[in-house]
Parts: structure tokens; sequence; C-alpha cells
């Protein structure tokens, strides 16, 4: 059964059953102790592609926005047991063409990575896709804020919503993660790990 480790922000450690490490989006918090066989990055902002805090194996692939989205085409890719599919993210803060969220199969599960994000065309689309986990931002300054992350939730339906990047500067603030209303909502603070 695969494992998350909510690091803080928009920062995600993923660890297949098998023990394969993807770190997405390396900026925040602790848990960089686990080298890294896959480091996803959504896009170039300062608080999301740290790469330089992740421990790296000789054989580490890195995947960045620019890799996963090439002349308006969102690419995809497998490596060690992830099926990794790139997905749309974008809104007056982050340029379509420079962003992109992540779609991830691993070990039966599906979960959905938005990125830095705001509503998008395609949730209509993720809604179809039996999504187990949606992580989606709701800080309310540079992406949506509580309440359209909670309309988005009910768009793409996911069996649980995880919200993260919840205030600028700041690993978690409980005070906007209170203010989401999504029924399948779940509760991660920074430095908690869960079974997916």
């Amino acid at each position: 059964m695969a494992r998350l480790l909510y690091q803080g922000h928009g920062s995600l450690r993923f660890q297949s059953k098998e023990g394969k490490v993807l770190y997405l989006d390396p900026y925040a918090g602790g848990g960089y102790d686990l080298p890294a066989d896959l480091v996803l990055i959504t896009h170039e902002h300062g608080d999301h592609n740290q790469i330089g805090l992740v421990p790296l194996k000789p054989r580490t692939i890195i995947i960045r926005s620019k890799d996963a989205l090439i002349n308006g085409r969102y690419y995809s890719f497998d490596y060690f047991g992830f099926h990794i599919q790139a997905v749309p993210a974008y809104n007056q803060n982050h340029a379509r063409n420079e962003c992109v969220g992540y779609l991830i199969d691993v070990d039966g599960v599906r979960l959905y990575c938005a990125g830095d994000t705001s509503t998008t065309d395609y949730m209509e689309t993720l809604g179809k896709m039996n999504i187990d986990y949606a992580f989606m931002p709701i800080d309310g300054v540079y992406n949506m804020g509580p309440k359209e992350a909670s309309d988005c939730a009910r768009i793409i339906n996911p069996k649980h919503f995880i919200p993260i990047h919840s205030k600028p500067g700041m690993l978690f603030d409980m005070k906007q993660t209170m203010q989401v209303d999504y029924e399948k909502a779940m509760l991660v603070r920074p430095g908690e790990a869960i079974e997916l």
C-alpha cells in the first residue's frame, strides 16, 4: 500500500509499497531523508522547485513542467511503478503554458495533485476518472480559496480531498483549512503520514 507524507505548503512525498519514492514540489517542511526515485515539479516558482532539498540517486528521474507540457501537449510518463499524466493547471498568477498538475497512479490508487491552480476546464474530465485522493491549493491569494476548491472537489468528486498550500509563507494554516466545505475532505497536517 502506498504512503503519503505531507511535508507542508505544496510539498508531498509518496512511497510505493515497493519502496519507490516520489517527491512533488519540494520546498517545505521535513521528510527529505529518503533518496528520490522520482521528483515532479508543477512549475518553477521558488516555493515548488527546491530540488536541492531532495537526496538524489544516480538515476533519479526529475520531471519539470517544461518536460510535461510541450507546445500545448500534456505528456505521460511511466517510471518505477508510477504512471504520471500531466494535466492543466492555471490562473491569473500561473500561466497555462508554464504550469501543470499531475494525475498519478500507484499501487491501485489514483492521485490528483493539482499544483497551483484555480478552476480549470479539465476538471469535468477529472470527475470521470475515479480519483481516490485530490490535493488542491486553498490559499485564496495566488490560487483558489477554500470555497472555490470545495466547488472544484464537487466537480472532481474524489473519494478524499486533502487541502494543501493553505497560506503563503506558511507550512499550514488551520483556520483556512477548516473553511473547506466538502464532505470527503481530510485534515492532514505537515509531518503527518497516511496510508493511501
